[in-house]
């Protein structure tokens, strides 16, 4: 007697909920914030300001994730296995970026710089939980660090371009910078996606994908685009551009961690019966 293949991706891991799902988005747009007005501050404007709006974000995911442990103090533990856990690599990250953004702030501005090299470890670190977690096909997908990585770089110029108004003006380099990830978001999309399908992921994961491809390609992506184009007669319109590619990241990433999350469980290609000898599945 054989299970039903499908009977293996039955369930929805229920461990990560919507609190774990904002440490990822928080951690993500605010990473990928500090790296590029770091990054690009020399084309003029201060990079300060939007530095410490990245590192609150970042401590708005971390704080997340905290309010999701049972008993918050233990979470104290998780800098016990730095040696083979990348949660616990991201932990020492976190602290060490926020040092490294204060001591910017408040005593050498050249210190952001290695802030920035911080922010985009902590990224990868992100990226690599995700993959460590071999018990769920969509995240164990070697091309899902590319996906968190690519996406976090572009909810970071997304925000950058709404923040700019705030404090210089509107820059052109930004809306350049924007179209070329939004650009590399779709690829590492339609490339993981196409990934899961050749390694074939549970048939419920894929179609929780293929259930927001559309709007995630539309919304994310080729209004962005379109309204970048208008941008340079109504700059307005790339902060509405902005918008989206922040949303529709967000969006992704929520489905990726809570929708699209099954376990993989066990399969028994044959039951044993008492009596009798073991059959090879062979």
């Amino acid at each position: 007697m054989k299970n039903s293949n499908s009977s293996i991706y039955s369930k929805v891991q229920r461990n990560w909920d919507w609190r774990a799902a904002g440490n990822f988005i928080g951690g993500g747009v605010g990473s990928g914030l500090i790296f590029w007005s770091v990054l690009l501050s020399p084309l003029g404007y201060d990079s300060l300001w939007l530095m410490l709006a990245g590192l609150a974000l970042v401590g708005a995911g971390l704080f997340c994730v905290w309010l999701e442990i049972g008993r918050p103090w233990r979470a104290l533990n998780v800098f016990k296995h730095i040696s083979t856990s990348w949660m616990s690599r991201e932990a020492i990250v976190a602290p060490l970026l926020f040092a490294a953004g204060a001591a910017s702030w408040l005593f050498e501005p050249l210190l952001a710089w290695p802030t920035a090299l911080l922010a985009l470890l902590f990224l990868y670190s992100q990226s690599r939980i995700l993959l460590a977690d071999k018990g769920i096909p969509a995240w164990r997908h070697p091309r899902c660090p590319q996906l968190v990585i690519t996406t976090g770089l572009t909810e970071g110029c997304g925000l950058l371009i709404l923040a700019l108004p705030l404090i210089d003006t509107h820059q052109p380099w930004s809306w350049a910078l924007m179209l070329i990830l939004l650009g590399l978001r779709v690829l590492a999309w339609q490339h993981y996606r196409a990934g899961l399908e050749q390694a074939g992921a549970p048939p419920a994961c894929q179609k929780k994908f293929a259930a927001i491809n559309p709007q995630f390609l539309w919304l994310g992506h080729i209004v962005p685009v379109v309204l970048l184009g208008f941008a340079f007669a109504q700059a307005e319109a790339a902060m509405l551009a902005g918008i989206l590619a922040v949303g529709s990241g967000a969006w992704m990433k929520y489905t990726l961690i809570c929708k699209a999350s099954f376990i993989q469980g066990y399969s028994m290609q044959h039951l044993p019966v008492r009596g009798q000898r073991a059959v090879s599945a062979h």
